[in-house]
């Protein structure tokens, strides 16, 4: 059994979980079933220390800035790629164990030890599953449906492991008999002879079996991962056409009112981001690899605790029962570095949480509100603080149509001049309390208030779009400026270290929505870095020292590197 190594362990382990992984996601995309190394490393990502975790988040940013990825586009693909990894190496790892044990104690294979591998290497990530899927299909179904396949595998690995012994066998056997027929006629055979040649022939034979093994886990890896990508492409698209036909009538000059600002002389630069973003444009991030699915039919939102009328609100009652609210918002990500794509403007509409807790009737004691969500986030909220800011709402519609799943749905709050990280999405009960509790990335070190720092970001040096004025040229310069609900006042522009030069603001859509700039800059020739900066409506200028996103926001001056 020498040549039946570790090593040898782990690459039929890492082979038959590609194969495994490919079959749940097929399961996933056609049936609903848990995609066991989603929830595998959702699960993971709540019991780490919050160092760690955050230190896991900082690390996979400042990577994907480092390599030029837009941390955007690409965040929870990436997540979902090292999801899939730790899954992998998991079944490696339970490959070399098995191959160890049975090498140790000189196990012949059979389909007993296979199937007690598979249940050691599957119940636990079962349960884990079973404990945090977001899957409809009935708990006993996805059990049946998932041991089934993790038994397979391991009577896989138990088949995988004997075809090897066999080989070995067979090589000693042949091995000897071409010995002794060399030997002929003196009949003499030596056994160092018959080792080297033994050895020879398994090697060759090894290889040939473990290429076939990869050929095959690949293609159950590629026809069952590559159907479950064809179905969930074709999913989002139809969810994307059905998004793109209800927005229809509130798209710009079909149907939406005109921007507030819509007569404002100051124009963005060409390149600069929308004013207002689109909704399959608007960043995202949440706590679990995959958003969550609420179904808003059977969603009903209990507020409980220190109140005189419990109350059990369905998604219509909070459309229906008070008068709504539309509040133009930027928001932005506490994780993001200095000039961030983890920020965007919408629409919200929702009711006010004055009115929605003035009808549960809080209690004298009531002093916060202690959120919960179905992803598994809480926060809470600070009575003092929806008491003092009538803006402050409990949000179902974006851009004048439903929430979408992905931001939300069918709940979410919105509070003003705060980040992400204080605004539940996905809301599931509301308890009034009379004591603090820390929030979810509270616990894992971030800032307790949250509230949003000022910042200024050039978006575009338009090299293409130089404004001849008389005998100058003039090179438009443009991005966005924002501070929370307390505006802002001033931009200014350097180039190359020069003097700051203030830019032209454009009116915002809101008090709670970034403002677009615009500086025109006489044409130079060259390598020219520029620097933007800003200040708020009283004054206060943004934070120029750089400093990281964690524990409360990143700060520092956006630059901007142009050949013109």
């Amino acid at each position: 059994m020498r040549k039946l190594n570790l090593g040898t362990g782990v690459l039929v382990g890492a082979l038959l979980t590609a194969a495994l992984t490919g079959l749940l996601y097929l399961g996933r995309q056609l049936f609903g079933f848990p995609f066991v190394p989603y929830e595998l490393f959702n699960w993971v990502a709540r019991v780490l220390p919050g160092d760690v975790v955050t230190f896991g988040i900082d690390l996979m940013i400042d990577t994907m800035l480092f390599l030029g990825i837009s941390v955007v586009d690409s965040a929870k693909t990436a997540e979902r790629a090292m999801a899939i990894i730790q899954f992998l190496m998991g079944g490696a790892l339970a490959g070399v164990i098995y191959f160890a044990v049975m090498k140790a104690r000189q196990i012949k294979a059979s389909h007993l030890s296979g199937l007690i591998m598979g249940a050691l290497f599957g119940l636990p990530v079962i349960a884990i599953s079973l404990v945090v899927t977001q899957s409809t299909v009935s708990l006993l179904v996805d059990l049946l449906w998932l041991a089934a396949l993790f038994l397979l595998w391991g009577l896989t690995l138990a088949a995988v492991y004997g075809r090897l012994e066999s080989i070995e066998g067979a090589a000693k056997a042949a091995a000897v008999a071409q010995v002794a027929a060399e030997a002929e006629p003196s009949g003499e055979v030596s056994e160092a002879a018959t080792t080297d040649e033994a050895r020879s022939v398994e090697k060759i034979g090894r290889r040939q079996f473990l290429i076939r093994l990869g050929a095959a886990t690949a293609t159950v890896t590629v026809v069952s991962g590559g159907l479950g990508v064809v179905l969930a492409t074709a999913e989002r698209q139809r969810l994307a056409a059905a998004l793109d036909a209800s927005m229809a009538h509130t798209s710009d000059g079909d149907g939406r009112s005109p921007f507030p600002n819509a007569n404002d002389p100051v124009v963005p630069v060409p390149g600069t981001r929308p004013e207002y973003t689109p909704i399959k444009d608007h960043y995202k991030v949440f706590l679990e690899t995959e958003p969550t699915i609420i179904d808003g039919s059977t969603w009903v939102l209990p507020i409980t605790g220190l109140v005189d009328n419990p109350l059990m609100l369905t998604i219509d009652d909070f459309r229906n029962n008070y008068e709504p609210r539309d509040q133009y918002v930027t928001l932005t990500c506490i994780s993001g570095r200095v000039g961030t794509g983890l920020i965007s403007t919408t629409q919200w509409t929702g009711a006010s949480a004055q009115e929605v807790l003035a009808s549960a009737g809080l209690q004298d004691a009531a002093r916060y509100l202690f959120i919960t969500s179905g992803d598994g986030f809480y926060e809470t909220v600070d009575l003092d603080l929806i008491m003092a800011d009538e803006r402050i709402m409990f949000c179902y519609a974006w851009d004048g149509n439903t929430l979408p799943t992905d931001h939300g749905f069918p709940l979410r709050i919105w509070i003003p001049d705060r980040y992400g990280m204080k605004q539940p999405k996905w809301i599931t009960a509301i308890e009034v309390v009379n004591e603090y509790r820390e929030g979810y990335w509270v616990e894992r070190n971030w800032d307790e208030v949250a509230q949003v720092k000022a910042t200024s970001v050039i978006d575009m040096v338009a090299v293409d779009h130089i404004i001849e004025d008389g005998d100058q040229q003039l090179v438009p310069v443009g991005g966005i400026a924002y501070s929370g609900d307390r505006g802002i006042s001033k931009v200014e522009v350097r180039v190359d270290g020069g003097p700051w030069e203030p830019a032209l603001l454009r009116a915002p859509l809101s008090e709670t929505t970034w403002v677009i700039w615009r500086y025109e800059w006489p044409f130079t020739a060259g390598d020219h870095t520029f620097e933007v900066r800003c200040a708020e409506a009283d004054g206060t200028p943004q934070i120029e020292e750089d400093s990281p996103a964690r524990p409360d926001g990143s700060s520092g001056i956006d630059s901007y590197e142009a050949s013109v």
